[in-house]
């Protein structure tokens, strides 16, 4: 049978893989050759607050793999550095093709983008063609049973599993690339761009922790105006790419058993820390939910509800793109936030008072990584403590962590906030002493971004500032000189938090 299509391009966004990749799949089994483009989008690392990106660093690495491993299969990626909206048309016209293949994106700039090119290409008689990849369930697929929208996580899970069953496994089906490689066509030449040449400078994010720090001094040295105070001190080696991907996921299936007992401790190794690679799709969520149904215990179960959860944030943002900048919950946006600039900065920069609070704080900023209790803990600080306006917690979130996705930052800070959909109630509030005892007993977590609270005894270690003055100097650390004394009183802040919300309850 005769192929509808001769020439096709496929264009990689957040799906840097050559492999169980929906799109591609299609259009290499729909067309004769096919030639894949990804577009360094001036439109979005034009407007990133650093050249020192470690996320522009991740996505080049990616598409550094993601090229050799086409070119092994008789293909090879063509790489642009410009606004997508313009690139995408301007290439298909020079390649001659009849379509354009990629996969959904449900981010109302992305839509917004993508309707652009669309629109750019109909002139041409060629059409944008984009398939479901990055989740299991997308926009209507899981829906009430009056076919309405799920704004609360439990019945939406409830129904989400119920058509996973119903469905036999349908997901599960891996998309074989392969057998459709021989239509991958030979780009022009010109090769993949350096970071240098996209106007940004290598964070070190694929070396060791030593290694790091060394790259680090150099920089230092050499251009210490240069290096942001969020520079990695001690980068946690992040390996881009499909070989990063696989590595992690062979070392999480061996213990996602201990994955519910172990998620919610900082200082151990309980998490999969695939959520870059999620991000960024150098890892199947087909492959991902396979893993995570035929995983024994609660653990996999419990991750299995992790990746359930980023299906309806994705569902959540496409049905109600106004979360971007107004609340779920529109009645919440009646909160007059006092916004104080003082505090704000505090928060940032790790100098609170709060031990749990500063050592997340002092993660993100060095790492680009912070543990998703610790993104609670820390979201529900700045809102009812701090009495800042979420939306100013999720744009530095955004700013600095490496796997921001903005449907996941912008539910889970609305959910600390309770302005969100399944949120919760305004009037609980995160005791963030307790949340340390809790969560971190013998402040291992703390003691590893905060070592100046190195030599506080454990029954001192969550709320330094009761223990006794001697003691403080003996410990070399002073409230106030070594370590700040606490930005605000927890009991007076959270009696705040209860009048600042009661507005809501006038609405």
């Amino acid at each position: 049978m005769t192929k509808p299509l001769q020439r096709t391009l496929f264009w990689f966004r957040r799906d840097l893989r050559d492999h169980d990749n929906a799109g591609l799949y299609h259009a290499l089994k729909d067309s004769d050759a096919v030639w894949c483009v990804f577009i360094f989008d001036t439109e979005i690392l034009d407007a990133l607050p650093s050249r020192r990106d470690r996320r522009v660093e991740f996505i080049h690495g990616s598409v550094i793999e993601l090229d050799a491993a086409l070119r092994k299969q008789g293909g090879g990626l063509i790489a642009r550095h410009a606004r997508a909206r313009e690139a995408i048309p301007a290439l298909a016209a020079e390649l001659g093709v009849e379509a354009v293949y990629a996969n959904h994106d449900y981010e109302p700039a992305a839509i917004s983008r993508d309707a652009a090119v669309a629109d750019a290409l109909k002139p041409q008689g060629i059409a944008l063609k984009t398939f479901k990849d990055t989740v299991i369930f997308e926009k209507n697929e899981v829906t009430t049973q009056s076919g309405g929208t799920f704004s609360v996580f439990t019945p939406y899970k409830n129904a989400w599993l119920k058509k996973l069953d119903a469905g036999g496994g349908f997901f599960q089906r891996a998309y074989p690339v392969e057998k459709h490689a021989k239509s991958l066509a030979r780009p022009p030449s010109g090769g993949i761009p350096t970071l240098a040449n996209l106007g940004f400078e290598s964070a070190n994010i694929a070396l060791p922790e030593h290694e790091a720090e060394e790259a680090s001094r150099r920089v230092r040295l050499r251009r210490p105006e240069a290096v942001p105070r969020t520079f990695s001190e001690r980068a946690l080696g992040i390996m881009p790419g499909m070989t990063g991907a696989k590595a992690l996921v062979e070392d999480f299936v061996k213990r996602i058993g201990d994955y519910k007992a172990a998620r919610d401790y900082p200082a151990v190794k309980g998490v999969s820390h695939l959520s870059v690679h999620n991000r960024f799709g150098t890892v199947s969520i087909r492959e991902l939910v396979t893993h995570a149904l035929h995983g024994k215990g609660e653990g996999a179960a419990t991750w299995l509800s992790e990746l359930v959860w980023r299906d309806f944030y994705f569902q959540i943002l496409w049905h109600h793109p106004h979360v971007v900048e107004s609340a779920f919950k529109r009645e919440y946006d009646a909160i007059r936030w006092p916004n104080d600039n003082t505090l704000f900065a505090a928060w940032c920069e790790a100098r609170t008072g709060y031990p749990i609070v500063d050592a997340a704080m002092r993660q993100i900023n060095q790492t680009g990584y912070m543990h998703n209790r610790l993104r609670m803990i820390a979201a529900s600080f700045l809102t009812k403590d701090l009495h800042i306006d979420w939306r100013w917690g999720e744009k530095y979130f955004a700013d600095n962590l490496n796997d921001f996705d903005l449907a996941a930052n912008n539910g889970g800070w609305q959910w600390a906030a309770s302005s969100g959909c399944d949120a919760q109630p305004y009037f609980r509030i995160f005791n963030p002493v307790t949340q340390s005892e809790r969560f971190d007993p013998r402040g291992e977590f703390i003691r590893r971004y905060l070592p100046e609270l190195a030599k506080v005894p454990d029954k001192y270690i969550h709320a330094p500032w009761t223990l006794p003055p001697l003691e403080q100097q003996a410990a070399g650390c002073v409230i106030g000189k070594d370590y700040p004394a606490p930005v605000v009183d927890h009991a007076l802040a959270r009696k705040r938090t209860l009048a600042l919300y009661a507005v809501v309850k006038k609405v």
